[in-house]
């Protein structure tokens, strides 16, 4: 049985699968301790600040590969003995993979993190100065993975787009058994078995309403697993997150939504009351397999619906946090960093500066002005 901190995995399967019942007894006891850290303390441990959740979970993921190649490539077995020599060579060793260069330097942040755990845990000294450095901007700078505003309305219009089929009524016979053939192996199920309420369901609202959503609120995927009807106020175009739903737990956020956007919620909303999984959960939205949407899950929707807009990804790393960058920086270039605050529901006004500069778009206008 798989076990679990705070909903973040202590132990990968495949970790499991290598390490003996000893060590994995000792393995188990470091990650227990190095999340609870993580999400308790590794932001700031003097103020008594952690990472955010899906950040927890995503550096615990990548920090469990990274002691899998130490123990794999560099020590002949299990140890929890990590030092920068052994960062450096799986730094060299990242920078020849087919990873992007967001994933690279996640990892790096990760490794960096573990140190500074064996500081203030373990009452050590290390200074780590990378050999490679993936990290190629810092705190205030735009980042990379960024929607245009072009991009945000084709993104909008192939959520609607995307996976629909046309009305039953409308083809013949012969189309509407390909149709068929396309739903059955969409749902995994016989192709005599689709229905019309499968023909339906192939236009359903939930992915556009997920969509849209996020294209307002800019939603962490988090905050996109966590989501319930109940945060919802269709009357008034809002979402009322509380404390206990936010990502960091910290207050209670009113966030504004466009009236298109609620109209599509509304729709979603009335489809989900048929699907017999959502009877006993206020959850807005689950994934195919009746599981809350996360990181993988939202990027993988977001890869699709791009292909559907037929956005470029050439030299660049588009991911859900693509929606939430452009969010910020459009709010702050319309309404200033206050309301960019608010929308993205930042604690700290300095985590909202990031977004305080011109897009490239309007840097372009600005250059024709000025001949």
């Amino acid at each position: 049985m798989t076990e679990h901190v705070e909903d973040i995995v202590v132990i990968p399967e495949k970790s499991q699968n290598y390490l003996n019942e000893r060590q994995l007894l000792d393995y188990r006891s470091h990650r227990e301790q190095l999340i609870r850290w993580t999400l308790t303390l590794g932001k700031d441990p003097e103020k008594a600040e952690g990472y955010a959740h899906e950040t927890a979970r995503a550096r615990s993921y990548r920090l469990d590969r990274f002691y899998r190649w130490v123990w794999q490539n560099q020590t002949d077995g299990y140890t929890l003995e990590i030092t920068t020599d052994h960062a450096d060579e799986y730094l060299k060793y990242l920078a020849y993979q087919e990873h992007s260069k967001t994933f690279k330097a996640s990892c790096q942040k990760a490794i960096k993190m573990l140190f500074k755990w064996q500081n203030f845990q373990q009452g050590k000294d290390i200074d780590w100065e990378p050999v490679i450095n993936f990290n190629q901007y810092n705190g205030t700078s735009q980042p990379r993975d960024f929607l245009t505003r072009e991009e945000r309305r084709k993104l909008r219009e192939a959520s609607l787009e995307h996976g629909s089929v046309p009305h039953y009524n409308s083809v013949t016979p012969e189309e509407r058994d390909k149709w068929k053939a396309h739903l059955a192996q969409r749902f995994g199920k016989p192709k005599e078995e689709i229905g019309m309420d499968d023909w339906e369901r192939a236009n359903s609202w939930k992915e556009p309403s997920i969509i849209w959503t996020a294209m307002d609120a800019g939603l962490r995927p988090i905050e996109v697993g966590r989501a319930r009807v109940s945060w919802i106020d269709l009357e008034n175009d809002l979402l009322r997150i509380p404390r206990e739903d936010s990502s960091k737990n910290t207050e209670n956020w009113t966030v504004s939504l466009l009236e298109r956007t609620t109209n599509i919620l509304e729709k979603w909303i009335e489809e989900r009351e048929q699907y017999p999984k959502y009877e006993d959960t206020d959850k807005l939205w689950l994934t195919r397999n009746d599981n809350p949407y996360g990181t993988q899950s939202l990027n993988y929707l977001l890869e699709r619906i791009c292909k559907t807009a037929d956005l470029p990804k050439e030299d660049r790393d588009l991911t859900w946090y693509s929606i939430r960058h452009s969010v910020g920086t459009y709010m702050t270039r319309e309404e200033g960093l206050a309301a960019a605050q608010a929308q993205l529901r930042h604690k700290s006004e300095q985590t909202t500066m990031k977004y305080d500069q011109a897009p490239l778009e309007d840097r372009k206008e600005a250059l024709e002005r000025m001949g």
